[in-house]
């Protein structure tokens, strides 16, 4: 048995859903959709038996964006799947396994591969929160009333938490292989409009209401300019909104036009590269790096206290670093983490200034670099959709019909718009959380919404296409 072989056996322990079986109606799509939405909601609602009052949330600022819920049985969110998907993409991005992409069962393996990773992240993740820290800390009352010791309710808590990570990724795998987008989009978008809504009600009417009506006094001063810039809801965060809406679409509607046709037929048509060709997956994969390092942090200053150097890190209440190494790695969420100008933090200038410095170097090259990852191990590249199009009969005008020629074109611009692209979203996403947004949403976390929503808008105009013209052009088939 070779290495291929064995690693084969090995993954088939952890089960998947399985594809479907021809045509998948709309109907049932959104179907499958929807059912997957709605039990979202539902285990975000489902507390963790045990748990004690308090806790610091591990995630923090990056909730929005890993799709959990602090105390729930979906604590993790789509932490675990992000983090397999980090480390699978670096070890076959940069060679250390070398899969082929384009052979059907080096994608088994690579899906397989992912599957025993997220397992083994769950209890990565899951084990410090309940075993570490005050993060999630188990009652001693309950454990007294159900008559077990601390510990039992602790491995207790444990298998709650890693059944809630393994059951948001089953119903990922539900919504990419029988409903619509993916499930981490979704839950993402889910997220995101939960706070996004609570903003508008609760913070943008009631704010501008009170301007209107006279309740708030305008007048030349800081407490008045710090109103209008950063409170939700108001000037900037507002404008950020909208301008975060028409950058997206814009983004969206960028693309690189490749002219091909059907050398049997002639029958023209394009293949577009669009400017977020890597989709903002990368982004996420970024702001998971951090919020993993974050969470290291958190977990080493539980563990020393006092002891912890400070060079290293410094916590203040509710586990907010406010100095040291794991400071200058902490993204920037809102525009109070910077504008030290109008009073709204306590850290020195510099500090800030190398922080910024962090964090747009963090996500524009982070981006860059795992948008590259992430359309070598989705059959994005040049080579793969070259011959993707020879087996469709297609070919560039101009060219001699031959996959090679085709995937010399191509590579005339999907390496440089994937990097360029995934670069400028990180880089947009950064700059939107300075500006701040309506609710508690993140400026990144908006982006993501956006964009995520934009692409579930188009799959969902081709598959009514489809259903609508399928049996004429074969789509149903």
């Amino acid at each position: 048995m070779n290495a291929k072989e064995l690693i084969e056996s090995f993954v088939q322990i952890v089960p998947t859903v399985r594809k479907p079986v021809g045509h998948i109606t709309f109907k049932q799509k959104i179907f499958w959709t929807l059912t997957m939405l709605i039990s979202y909601f539902v285990m975000t609602n489902v507390p963790i038996l045990g748990l004690a009052e308090g806790g610091n949330d591990a995630f923090g600022q990056f909730r929005g964006i890993l799709a959990g819920q602090q105390g729930s049985i979906f604590q993790l969110g789509i932490m675990p799947i992000v983090t397999a998907s980090i480390v699978l993409q670096i070890i076959t991005g940069t060679g250390l396994m070398p899969l082929d992409m384009n052979d059907p069962r080096d994608q088994n393996i690579y899906q397989g591969i992912r599957r025993v990773l997220i397992v083994v992240m769950v209890l990565v993740n899951a084990i410090p929160l309940i075993f570490g820290g005050g993060f999630l800390p188990a009652s001693s009352s309950v454990a007294s009333a159900i008559g077990i010791p601390v510990i039992a309710l602790k491995f207790l808590m444990l298998a709650q938490v890693a059944f809630g990570g393994m059951m948001i990724f089953y119903m990922d795998e539900v919504v990419s292989k029988w409903g619509i987008g993916s499930g981490l989009g979704l839950f993402i978008i889910a997220g995101i409009s939960q706070r996004f809504i609570g903003g508008v009600v609760t913070q943008l009417l009631p704010g501008w209401w009170s301007i209107i009506t006279g309740q708030v006094s305008l007048s030349f001063s800081f407490s008045t300019l710090e109103l209008l810039l950063i409170e939700p809801g108001f000037i900037i965060p507002l404008i950020t909104t909208i301008g975060i809406f028409a950058l997206v679409v814009a983004a969206e509607s960028t693309k690189v036009q490749i002219p091909i046709k059907k050398a049997t037929t002639g029958q023209s048509s394009t293949y577009d590269v669009k400017l977020i060709y890597a989709s903002v997956l990368p982004i996420i994969l970024v702001r998971a790096i951090q919020a993993n390092i974050q969470f290291i942090g958190q977990g080493i200053d539980s563990a020393l206290g006092a002891r912890m150097p400070v060079w290293l890190g410094q916590y203040g209440a509710q586990g907010q670093v406010t100095g040291g190494l794991f400071y200058f790695l902490t993204p920037i969420f809102r525009p109070e983490d910077w504008m030290w100008f109008l009073g709204t933090t306590a850290a020195e200038p510099w500090m800030i200034i190398v922080r910024l410095l962090v964090d747009f170097t963090f996500m524009t090259l982070g981006g860059a670099v795992f948008a590259v990852f992430w359309v070598r191990t989705t059959n994005k590249d040049a080579e793969a959709i070259a011959k993707q199009l020879k087996v469709q009969d297609m070919q560039i005008p101009g060219f001699r019909n031959s996959s090679q020629i085709m995937e010399n074109v191509l590579d005339r611009y999907i390496p440089y718009v994937t990097i360029i692209g995934g670069g400028l979203i990180g880089a947009l996403g950064v700059t939107a959380s300075m500006l701040g947004t309506i609710g508690m949403v993140s400026g990144t976390g908006l982006l993501l919404a956006v964009s995520i929503t934009v692409k579930i808008y188009e799959e969902i105009k081709e598959e009514l296409y489809k259903s609508q013209f399928g049996s004429q052009y074969g789509f149903n088939k």
